[in-house]
């Protein structure tokens, strides 16, 4: 029964948040088969009793496994995705390429390199550092490493290559190669830990994902959220031509800069902690594009969701597909990205040169 002078068209999400309402129900709907999958079952009264409602506990550790392990880990894969697909977005806005994605162009290769040497020269050498910078020292230099092939590409791009989408691949096989070089040269060199803590960061995994590293990234992507508000309008600009953005008012050098570094900033942290997970921000924006058009305003947060969905549902089958065992989920995505790269390439092939 309708309740008089009720219109509850004013309940139901807007034509423009449709596609964010769609895929927030569906990252809900993910959260829950994450939680409810692993080698240990979890029952409704496990539920129950994780959230303290004084029901009695049907399997031994469930509560912990749940709040200490499935929890986090859920939360940290949503936040990694969802940085992925920022920084997808913005490297394709960035290089007007749908094909762009940082772990193509090397980017991602950039940050595990940064991240190999840092495991065998500080390990190797015993540099005096203070303790309370350990912590920081691997993040901070998978960050240089991202932001220097960024500022590479982005030289590359102009200078040798214009305009060409053959050429940039090309450059980022380059640099993907130059960084596998480089890893290959540190595995070589590392004792016996250092070598399990570099195959750490080359297959990419989830799971250390603890609370403190979900409010680290979550106060991350926060503040990268904030900064891509404010060059949406330029970013748009920027997709019709150098030359059009600067004619419409927009620091291009000065637009290139900042979104370079974010970049930088996403997929560093994002290596540092996870290794190297490829291809979700490459497929990401490419289905929110099909979906919604090429308006950054919407390419951008719903890539954020959707690359959140694609690693969540990809970190949820790679611990459960061979269980006890557990696949490393940068493998897993490699395995469902390349054929659909392949596909991309398909589509482009006219326009690639």
């Amino acid at each position: 029964m309708n309740m008089p002078g009720v219109d509850w068209r004013l309940f139901l999400p807007t034509q423009r948040a449709l596609p964010a309402a769609w895929l927030f129900g569906a990252l809900l709907l993910g959260m829950a088969v994450a939680l409810q999958s692993g080698a240990v079952p979890v029952t409704a009264r496990d539920w129950l009793s994780a959230l303290g409602l004084g029901a009695q506990q049907g399997v031994p550790g469930a509560a912990h496994v749940l709040w200490s392990i499935r929890l986090p880990r859920a939360f940290f894969s949503v936040l990694v995705g969802a940085g992925m697909g920022m920084a997808g977005a913005l490297t394709q806005g960035l290089f007007r390429n749908p094909l762009a994605d940082p772990g193509l162009l090397g980017v991602s290769a950039g940050a595990a390199c940064a991240a190999a040497l840092t495991i065998v020269v500080f390990s190797g050498f015993n540099l005096p550092i203070p303790i309370s910078w350990r912590p920081w020292l691997l993040p901070a230099a998978a960050f240089a490493g991202a932001l220097t092939v960024c500022f590479t590409l982005d030289r590359m791009a102009r200078w040798i290559t214009p305009g060409s989408i053959a050429g940039l691949l090309l450059t980022g096989v380059a640099l993907n190669a130059l960084a596998a070089a480089v890893i290959g040269l540190c595995t070589y060199l590392a004792s016996d830990e250092q070598l399990r803590s570099i195959s750490f960061w080359t297959l990419g995994s989830l799971a250390g994902g603890n609370w403190a590293l979900v409010v680290l990234l979550a106060c991350l992507l926060l503040l990268a959220w904030c900064r891509v508000r404010q060059l949406m309008r330029s970013m748009n600009a920027l997709a019709l031509g150098e030359s059009a953005a600067a004619h419409v008012g927009v620091d291009v050098q000065r637009l290139r800069s900042h979104v370079i570094v974010l970049v930088a900033v996403l997929a560093g942290f994002s290596v540092a902690w996870c290794g190297m997970i490829g291809f979700i921000g490459l497929i990401a924006p490419h289905l929110v594009r099909v979906w919604v058009g090429a308006d950054q305003r919407q390419v951008v947060p719903l890539s954020m969701l959707m690359g959140g969905l694609l690693l969540l549902m990809a970190d949820t089958l790679a611990r459960t597909i061979a269980i006890p065992a557990e696949i490393p989920v940068g493998i897993f995505t490699a395995l469902l990205g390349s054929p659909f790269f392949l596909l991309l390439l398909r589509g482009a092939r006219g326009r690639i040169g």
